[in-house]
């Protein structure tokens, strides 16, 4: 039967009638996902980077019936890994209407529901559950308590109902057996204090559960997937070893491998607007630089590598470049526009917020350290564009970027982060040598990229020291290395233009 036939059946005895057979969620799962895998569908949609490292040992521990662990540092999906298993559970399944517990009708497991089907059999209501309402998650912090997870003695329902306290309808039942049937993400695991973490063992083994002293029988139907990050476990907790030995499967995640990586889940996860995306181009290079900061950032010296440096620090700080890109477009009364490196400004925001620094690190100060990141990143692309400056002064032919490099001797270049794209564009091509440069190694390029490509060689040459660059609140300025020297600014301050 189709889901549409399904969910018109509204009593226990239709349900029976229709020859539905039940399935533990494991099944569902197990055979939703060889159903995929023969199709050549793929298991989960919106994971990018993990389809040949992390998604075959999901999949192998879905077709085990596993509970599983997925251990990582902050930003690697993990939640989103969790949520996306939704998408191999049935469409619909059963449940007696009303029911706390989603119990099954051809499978029951509270006395409440026992209750009602002795009593009117095959007339029992029954209503049917989305997969989409079949997922829980709870973030474990310290102050979570038993009660919050399995469930406690409610007096005034024992008082409202004449009840003694060992009547299991005097139970209030918390949130893992409201969970029958369903997904049940635990987040941050090593957080949960170990008394809390105990009250999990029958259940993930046995099947029961203890409130209170009076133990239980309810032969809960959940899949369990907790998540943990590394750090966690020396300074903020631990996953006692009974538990973890309790959950079939650990998986381990990672951060993306490759700047084309980073990019897929940038574009998938950032936010930009309609209006954005028609009016403000976005070259490959300002994408790959975007990417670049987070790859330094997980590198860097300064910054605390145990931590993690989310993926959302790219997210944020792309949303971020379009917003300074589209402000500027506004200021300056203007339709169209085309990312610059100037426009890198807009992500210190995002780079702030989002890292934990070392000691060094802090001495350094947060805005500095952001500064570095993006100069690193420029550095680092540089070479995938154009020569690499220093094979270019070691080589014996001549060095391509001399024609910049002696312009700078006696001229220097400001620009404002806010210029308009016409003063902008003229100014780049009053250095001599620059366009010519960028026309022999990107020919071909859009009229509307060329001076981006132009700027971005200007601060290549920067940060390989062949030309000095000093940047204030709302302009920066490219001049003689020598003279820099001579210069009472200070050249370490990138200042954001917002």
């Amino acid at each position: 039967m189709t889901s549409n036939d399904l969910i018109k059946l509204k009593t226990l005895g239709e349900l029976r009638k229709s020859g539905y057979t039940s399935r533990t969620i494991g099944e569902e799962l197990r055979s939703n996902l060889i159903l995929r895998l023969q199709s050549g569908q793929p298991s989960f949609d919106g994971i990018v980077g993990f389809e040949d490292t992390v998604v075959p040992d999901i999949e192998r521990a879905i077709l085990s019936q596993h509970n599983m662990n997925l251990l990582g540092l902050r930003g690697q999906a993990k939640t989103r890994i969790a949520r996306s298993m939704i998408g191999l559970l049935d469409e619909f399944i059963p449940v007696i209407e009303g029911s706390d517990l989603n119990d099954d009708p051809l499978n029951p497991i509270s006395s409440e529901s026992k209750a009602l089907i002795a009593k009117l059999g095959d007339k029992t209501p029954v209503s049917w559950m989305h997969r989409d309402e079949r997922f829980v998650e709870k973030l474990a912090t310290p102050d979570v308590s038993v009660a919050d997870l399995i469930g406690d003695v409610d007096p005034i329902k024992a008082s409202n109902m004449n009840l003694d306290y060992a009547d299991e309808r005097v139970i209030h039942f918390g949130l893992i057996p409201r969970s029958h049937r369903c997904i049940f993400v635990l987040n941050e695991l090593p957080d949960l204090q170990p008394r809390i973490q105990v009250s999990l063992f029958n259940i993930l083994q046995e099947g029961d559960v203890q409130i209170r002293g009076f133990k239980l029988r309810l032969p809960l139907d959940i899949r369990f997937v907790f998540t943990a990050n590394p750090e966690d476990y020396t300074n903020r907790g631990s996953i006692i070893t009974p538990l973890k030995d309790r959950v079939g499967s650990q998986i381990l995640t990672h951060y993306p491998k490759e700047i084309e990586t980073a990019r897929a889940i940038t574009r998938q996860e950032a936010f930009v607007s309609a209006d954005q995306k028609k009016s403000i181009t976005v070259p490959e290079l300002m994408e790959n630089l975007i990417e670049q900061i987070s790859f330094e950032a997980r590198d860097s010296e300064f910054i605390d590598n145990k931590s993690g440096v989310s993926a959302r620090l790219s997210i944020s700080g792309f949303e971020n470049v379009m917003s300074t890109a589209e402000r500027r477009m506004i200021l300056n009364k203007e339709k169209k526009t085309t990312l610059r490196i100037g426009d890198l400004s807009g992500m210190i925001q995002s780079v702030t917020g989002k890292v934990e620094l070392v000691y060094e690190g802090e001495q350094e100060g947060p805005y500095n350290v952001s500064i570095r990141l993006i100069g690193q990143a420029i550095r680092t692309t540089f070479p995938t564009y154009f020569p690499d400056p220093e094979s270019a002064q070691r080589s014996k032919d001549a060095n391509p970027y001399d024609p910049i490099i002696s312009w700078f001797n006696t001229h220097e270049l400001g620009l404002e982060i806010e210029e308009g794209n016409k003063q902008y564009a003229t100014l780049l091509q009053s250095v001599s040598g620059l366009e010519k440069l960028v026309d022999k190694y990107l020919p071909g390029l859009e009229k509307d990229e060329k001076p981006l490509f132009m700027e971005f060689v200007l601060h290549g040459l920067a940060e390989y020291s062949l030309i000095s660059k000093h940047i204030l609140d709302k302009s920066f300025g490219f001049s003689d290395l020598l003279n820099s020297i001579f210069s009472a600014e200070d050249d370490s301050d990138w200042h954001s233009a917002n």
